[in-house]
C-alpha cells in the first residue's frame, strides 16, 4: 500500500450549467512533504464544510485502481476521444492511494504513514460538482453503482505526508466496511 500523490486545492468558481459555485474539488499534486493538521493538509481548502472537511472529513483518499473505469466512462460518453489518464487529484482526492480498496477497509481502521496517522471515518458521497468535473451527468450514480467512493479520514496523529510513502492498515473495531457504508447510502438514495 502506497501514496502515489498528495494533492491540495484552493476554493474557486466551478461552472455547473448556467450557474457558478465555489468548489475546491480541483486538486493538484504537491511535491515534497505536506503538513497534516487536525483539519487536513496544509494548503488545502474546502468550499462547503457542511459536506467536506472538518475533523471527521479532514482528508479524502481515493484508490487509483478505479481510474481506468472512469477513463472508460468518459471515453464512451465522448468527453474524451482517447483513454487519457486522469491526473492525480482529478477525483477531488487529497491522497491518490494504491493497494487498498473500499471493500478491504473498515470504518475505524487506521492508515499509518511514516509521519502521521489517519482514521477512516466515512465513504465519500458524490454530488453535482463531481458530475460537473467528470463531465458526466450520471457520474454520481455510476460511483454508487460501482461502490468506488474512496473514503474520508480523520487525523489521529498530525505530522507530514509525502508522495511515494508506504502505509500500513491497522484494524479498528471492524463493524462496517467502507463499501457496506456506501452501499447503505445508495439504498437510502434509491428509496
Amino acid at each position: 500500500m502506497r501514496v502515489l500523490s498528495v494533492n491540495t486545492g484552493r476554493a474557486q468558481p466551478l461552472r455547473v450549467g448556467p450557474r457558478s459555485f465555489l468548489s475546491a474539488i480541483g486538486k493538484a499534486p504537491v511535491n515534497g512533504p505536506v503538513a497534516v493538521g487536525p483539519l487536513g493538509l496544509h494548503g488545502d481548502e474546502q468550499a462547503d464544510p457542511t459536506v467536506h472537511g472538518g475533523l471527521d472529513k479532514a482528508v479524502y483518499a481515493y484508490p487509483v485502481e478505479h481510474l481506468p473505469f472512469w477513463q472508460g466512462q468518459r471515453r464512451e460518453a465522448g468527453v474524451t476521444l482517447f483513454d487519457d489518464p486522469l491526473p492525480p487529484g482529478f477525483m477531488g482526492e487529497n491522497l491518490s492511494i494504491q493497494g487498498l480498496l473500499e471493500h478491504e477497509v473498515w470504518i475505524g481502521d487506521e492508515l499509518r504513514f511514516p509521519g502521521c496517522a489517519l482514521r477512516v471515518t466515512a465513504p465519500r458521497e458524490p454530488c453535482y460538482k463531481f458530475n460537473a468535473v467528470m463531465e458526466l451527468p450520471a457520474a454520481g450514480r455510476l460511483m454508487m453503482a460501482q461502490l468506488c467512493s474512496g473514503f474520508y479520514l480523520a487525523v489521529v496523529r498530525p505530522g507530514a505526508i509525502e508522495a511515494g510513502q508506504p502505509f500500513t492498515l491497522v484494524p479498528g473495531t471492524r463493524g462496517l466496511r467502507v463499501s457496506e457504508a456506501f452501499a447503505a447510502k445508495r439504498f437510502k438514495h434509491q428509496r
